[in-house]
């Protein structure tokens, strides 16, 4: 099988501390995959190996088989919306067309193709009536779309979503989630890190455990034994966590 994601046994430092240690996963073609650790668990860290940003130490990663720049083409990445400079003088669909800065190449104007990709996406995300809306102007629920959207102009193979909720209403999270859903639906991989554990359990193919190395693997139900959440989030018996999760000590 051909997976949109394999990870195998990687290692990546940050200065001499070792952050990501064998961490080995596979994301299936269509699946929409649940990154779960608690803060400092290498979550973050480990996106950005993906995309290349961080060098690993050892170990191998491929997207569709592909490894190298090749793999890098594949990958579609929403950042947090904090990365994003807001209140730079731009309209959506300028963000959108910045996605696909590789494809267009440097100093060079965008082709037909490239509008047509950018309109796509925004249709995907319900954006494409705020086409020349300043970003600046835009909500948080509409700002997270628009990074969405910027990911999709690419027709990538897998997304990595760092965080997408963080700092969203309720509303917003389950339109998000619906996005979300019918990506996946349509052939998309998704793969998000996330510390809202109840939408993740409920809305996720298969969630990761993540802690450095890979805790446990699998559906909301397969990840029943508590001792699994206990040692990824270093929570006792009696933690709250544990009941957000749905599973008792």
């Amino acid at each position: 099988m051909t997976y949109a994601l394999e990870v195998a046994e990687v290692n990546t430092d940050l200065g001499k501390r070792n952050v990501l240690n064998e961490v080995t996963f596979t994301v299936e073609k269509g699946s929409f995959v649940g990154l779960i650790g608690p803060n400092g668990a290498g979550k973050t860290t480990l996106l950005r190996s993906i995309l290349g940003l961080i060098p690993v130490r050892s170990g191998q990663i491929k997207v569709n088989g592909l490894t190298g720049n090749k793999a890098l083409d594949l990958i579609g990445y929403v950042p947090q919306r904090h990365e994003f400079a807001w209140d730079f003088p731009i309209d959506v669909q300028g963000v959108v067309m910045t996605g696909r800065t590789r494809q267009i190449g440097w100093l060079r104007q965008p082709k037909t193709t490239d509008y047509e990709a950018v309109f796509n996406a925004l249709e995907k995300v319900k954006m494409a009536d705020l086409a020349r809306r300043p970003v600046g102007e835009l909500s948080g629920g509409q700002r997270q779309r628009v990074l969405l959207a910027r990911a999709l102009a690419t027709n990538p193979a897998i997304l990595l979503l760092d965080e997408p909720f963080t700092g969203l209403d309720m509303p917003s999270q389950e339109l998000l989630l619906e996005l979300f859903e019918a990506l996946a639906n349509e052939g998309t991989s998704l793969l998000m890190s996330t510390h809202d554990l109840g939408s993740a359990i409920d809305v996720c193919h298969r969630l990761i455990l993540l802690n450095k190395t890979v805790i446990a693997t699998g559906t909301g139900a397969e990840l029943a034994d508590p001792h699994l959440w206990m040692q990824t989030f270093s929570v006792k018996a009696g933690s709250p966590l544990l009941r957000t999760v749905g599973v008792k000590a």
